[in-house]
């Protein structure tokens, strides 16, 4: 199943929720199940995001579903980023040249579209 990474910030309703019911947390885990979404991983961090979680879902349609759901209740700001594993990754570059969707050869990545992507706040 695929893998994603959520990125995760409180709001100030959400850490007040937090700090009066810190087993909240462990409840939303189980709410991400009902919709399908096992987490693999969470972590508390410092920094910009406030928390770092790990998932495996079906799709990408089932993490912008709890995406909305999480955000709709104005407790928490969610990222969602789709990961891919390493190996997967090598792999998925070593495959030889193929036709691209306007018919044109791709060439060896230069790494410009990371740069590019990266800029906008996407990510691969």
């Amino acid at each position: 199943m695929p893998i994603y990474i959520l990125l995760s910030t409180l709001t100030a309703e959400g850490r007040k929720t937090i700090e009066e019911k810190p087993m909240r947390i462990r409840e939303v885990n189980k709410e991400m199940e009902d919709f399908g979404v096992k987490v693999l991983a969470q972590y508390a961090v410092l920094g910009p995001y406030d928390f770092v979680n790990i998932v495996e879902a079906p799709d990408n349609e089932t993490i912008v579903r709890v995406s909305v759901e999480l955000g709709s209740r104005r407790t928490v700001n969610v990222m969602s980023m789709p990961a891919l594993p390493i190996d997967k990754f090598v792999t998925t570059a070593m495959r030889p040249r193929q036709e691209g969707i306007s018919g044109a050869k791709l060439t060896k990545h230069s790494g410009a579209h990371f740069q590019e992507t990266e800029r906008f706040g996407t990510k691969l």
